[in-house]
């Protein structure tokens, strides 16, 4: 009996989530655009968001090009394959691995920032005051931060792509001695826009997920310096998960469109 009321309060606690969760979005996308537009503060938060997240983005990507090429040259070698190797590691960088890991690497740096950062002025009071002022802390705080995160991640994930194919260009250059220009000619050669249009719009809702959630968790953060730390964690932990769920969903949908 009492398993059971812990199953059911459970549930009760993760249904509650989603509906604060669905209110929150739905907030956010009333105040987007609400007058007045904080562009200086979107803009102060897209340089922190950017340059926060690059150099960790730049060295996962090359790692990434790198440990790819490297593993996967062998089985090719086997096969007689190998001078399809630019062509794979392009259509798998930028279709898949390119911009999910990307994503995970930024749910860890961004979405722990926005979640530490809103929680800590929750819990030093910062948030009532704004609100007792007359002030507007979710347009200030949410909208701008939320919004930051949905246009910096596509240009990360175009960065770390990039960087990704020169790892394997590296590797390619001094295990086959391939040349630039005909390496990343396979690469261009072989991706359409079938590939590039849909991994590019799925950045977008992941930068959207990181943002909401991030924001989400801190801004109804506990009070006390433990609520902060798990403002954090959770969302890192949520973000993660909703980024696989929204990647799955993404593939489900470009495979159903290209089938008809």
């Amino acid at each position: 009996m009492v398993k059971s009321n812990n199953i059911s309060s459970h549930v009760k606690a993760f249904l509650m989530e989603v509906g604060d969760m669905a209110y929150f979005t739905s907030r956010y996308f009333k105040e987007l655009f609400k007058t007045p537009f904080e562009f200086k503060e979107l803009l102060r938060q897209c340089y922190n968001i950017g340059n926060r997240s690059l150099l960790l983005v730049v060295i996962t990507g090359f790692i990434i090009g790198l440990v790819l090429t490297l593993q996967t040259r062998p089985t090719l070698m086997e096969f007689g394959a190998v001078s399809w190797m630019p062509s794979m590691v392009g259509i798998s960088i930028v279709r898949e691995i390119g911009p999910i890991i990307t994503a995970l690497v930024c749910a860890g740096r961004i979405g722990s920032g926005i979640g530490a950062e809103l929680g800590s002025m929750r819990v030093t009071e910062q948030i009532d005051a704004m609100e007792v002022s007359g002030a507007n802390p979710f347009k200030y705080l949410v909208v701008t931060r939320v919004l930051a995160a949905t246009l910096m991640l596509p240009i990360l994930v175009i960065v770390g792509d990039a960087v990704a194919l020169f790892g394997s260009y590296l590797v390619e250059n001094v295990k086959g001695n391939v040349s630039f220009m005909l390496y990343f000619n396979q690469v261009f050669d072989a991706l359409e826009f079938s590939d590039i249009f849909p991994a590019t719009i799925k950045t977008f809702f992941f930068g959207l997920a990181i943002g909401l959630i991030g924001c989400y968790k801190g801004y109804f953060c506990n009070k006390g310096t433990e609520g902060v730390g798990m403002a954090a964690n959770s969302a890192v932990v949520v973000t993660s998960l909703m980024l696989f769920i929204i990647d799955f969903v993404a593939v489900l949908v470009t495979d159903i469109f290209y089938d008809l």
